[in-house]
C-alpha cells in the first residue's frame, strides 16, 4: 500500500485538546497559562519571521497579543507541550506588531503558503479558517440572536434558543479528467477567464445535497466540459482556508477526448500528453502556466504526470 499523499495546509503538528477544550475551567486556564503562545493574524493573513534563513510563523506569549486582539483568541492546541492560540489583529494595529514581535511581515495566505514549512502553513490555515467561519456566523441562523464563542473558538453557542454551531467545512471535488482510448494517455485542464494569464488547473466544484463524492465528479465534469464520466479515483484531499473547505482530489476517467467549454466557468480547456503536463510543471511549457504548487490541482497533475495517479 502506497503511503499518503500529504498536502499543504495539512500535517499540523498540533494535539487540538479534544474533548478538554468543551470544559470552561480547562479553557480558562490554558489562557492564563504564562507559557501559552498565540500567532498573530491580521485580516486573515499570518505574521511571519525569518528563523535561520527559513521563514516561519511568528509567535508571542498570548498575554502580550490580548490588548491587541479585536475577538478572542481561538485555542489552536498544544505544540511542543504549550498551548498556542491565533489572535486576530486589526489592519489598524497591525504597525505595533513590529515592537512586538520584531522584525517580520505578513503577506496574504497564498504568498505565505509558498513560504511556510508544512506544520507552520497548517496551524495559519486552521487559524485562518476559524476566523473567517466567526466572522460570518457572529449570529444564530435560528433566532437571529448573537451567539457567543465556546470551547476555544471551537464552537458557538445561541443563548437564546440553546443552539450549538460548530465550525462549517465545505466539501469540493477537485478531479482531473484523464482520456486512456487514444494513441496515449492525456488529461484536461481548465481555464477561468479571472485567471492570471495562462494559468491553467484541474477542474472541481461544490459538492451538493444528496450527492456522492463519484456523482459530483461526474456531474461537475459533464458541466463543465461537456464530458462523460466512467470512473473515479481517490488520490488525495486538502483543507483550503479560502475560506474554509476540503478539497478532495480525484482522477476521472471520461470516455472521449470531445471537451467543450460551458464558457461560463471555463473559458478554455486544453488536453496534455504527460509529457506535457510534465512540461507545464517544470515551466516549460510555452502556453500554460500551472497550478499553484501548494494547491492539490498540483498534486493531482503530478501524480498523474509521473504515472502515480
Amino acid at each position: 500500500m502506497s503511503a499518503p499523499v500529504v498536502t499543504a495546509f495539512s500535517a499540523s503538528p498540533l494535539d487540538r485538546g479534544g474533548d478538554s477544550r468543551n470544559d470552561p475551567d480547562w479553557m480558562a486556564a490554558r489562557t492564563a497559562d504564562p507559557a501559552a503562545l498565540s500567532l498573530a493574524m491580521i485580516e486573515g493573513r499570518p505574521r511571519l519571521e525569518a528563523v535561520d534563513g527559513q521563514d516561519r510563523l511568528a509567535w508571542a506569549p498570548l498575554s502580550r497579543l490580548l490588548p491587541l486582539s479585536n475577538v478572542e483568541p481561538v485555542f489552536l492546541g498544544f505544540w511542543k507541550e504549550a498551548p498556542v492560540f491565533a489572535s486576530s489583529v486589526p489592519e489598524a494595529r497591525a504597525a505595533e506588531l513590529e515592537t512586538l514581535m520584531g522584525p517580520g511581515d505578513q503577506p496574504d495566505m497564498r504568498a505565505a503558503a509558498a513560504r511556510l514549512p508544512m506544520g507552520d502553513l497548517a496551524m495559519a490555515g486552521a487559524a485562518k479558517g476559524l476566523f473567517d467561519w466567526h466572522g460570518r456566523n457572529r449570529f444564530c441562523p435560528g433566532c437571529g440572536q448573537e451567539t457567543q464563542v465556546a470551547s476555544g473558538g471551537w464552537r458557538r453557542t445561541c443563548a437564546t434558543c440553546a443552539v450549538e454551531h460548530y465550525p462549517r467545512v465545505d466539501p469540493v471535488c477537485i478531479m482531473l479528467p484523464v482520456f486512456s482510448g487514444g494513441s496515449e494517455p492525456i488529461c484536461l485542464l481548465g481555464r477561468q477567464a479571472a485567471w492570471p494569464a495562462g494559468r491553467m488547473s484541474a477542474l472541481a466544484g461544490f459538492m451538493e445535497p444528496g450527492e456522492s463524492l463519484e456523482e459530483a465528479c461526474a456531474r461537475e465534469v459533464k458541466e463543465e466540459a461537456g464530458l462523460t464520466v466512467t470512473r473515479v479515483r481517490y488520490l488525495a484531499s486538502q483543507p483550503w482556508p479560502f475560506p474554509h473547505q476540503l478539497m478532495l482530489g480525484l482522477i476521472a476517467e471520461v470516455t472521449d477526448d470531445r471537451a467543450q467549454p460551458d464558457l461560463t466557468e471555463l473559458e478554455a480547456v486544453a488536453w496534455l500528453t504527460r509529457a506535457e503536463a510534465r512540461a507545464v510543471l517544470d515551466g516549460r511549457h510555452p502556453d500554460i502556466v500551472a497550478p499553484f504548487p501548494f494547491a492539490i490541482a498540483h498534486t493531482l497533475l503530478r501524480a498523474w504526470a509521473d504515472g502515480e495517479a
